[in-house]
């Protein structure tokens, strides 16, 4: 490419003025733009427990994901959420927390038409490979 095409090219760096982006700035540091889902009155509302239509039973593939995700976070010396009686195996330690109802995970079961259910493990019931109930009402 020659000199001369070269100048010929707009950059676009003159179509913009210093103004305009301070106006942005300020409009950002006044919040406007941020949604008022902070509001704690709101957040309240956004809680409201509606009937749930999937099951209170957790699925194999649920309780897979659990059981390996948690084991990981055990094996890289997360904080254990139960009493060890001698385990040491990470995926031991997480079916004992699982049993004991102790996991903070929630599940994010998605509905056919896009919408959402969050469940607590704690919520769900749990059954062992044995076909043992674990929790749950």
């Amino acid at each position: 490419m020659a000199d001369d095409d070269y100048n010929e090219v707009d950059m676009g760096f003159d179509e913009f003025s210093t103004q305009e982006g301070v106006e942005e700035d300020v409009e950002n540091a006044n919040h406007e733009d941020v949604p008022d889902a902070l509001d704690g009155e709101e957040k309240e509302e956004e809680t409201v427990e509606r009937p749930r239509k999937t099951s209170k039973f957790m699925t194999k593939y649920e309780r897979a994901r659990i059981l390996g995700t948690r084991a990981l976070q055990i094996s890289m010396n997360a904080p254990v959420m139960v009493e060890l009686e001698g385990e040491t195996d990470p995926l031991e330690i997480a079916m004992k927390e699982l049993r004991e109802r102790k996991i903070p995970f929630t599940i994010r079961r998605y509905l056919p038409d896009g919408s959402y259910e969050d469940w607590g493990v704690d919520e769900l019931i749990v059954e062992d490979s044995w076909k043992r109930q674990v929790g749950g009402d």
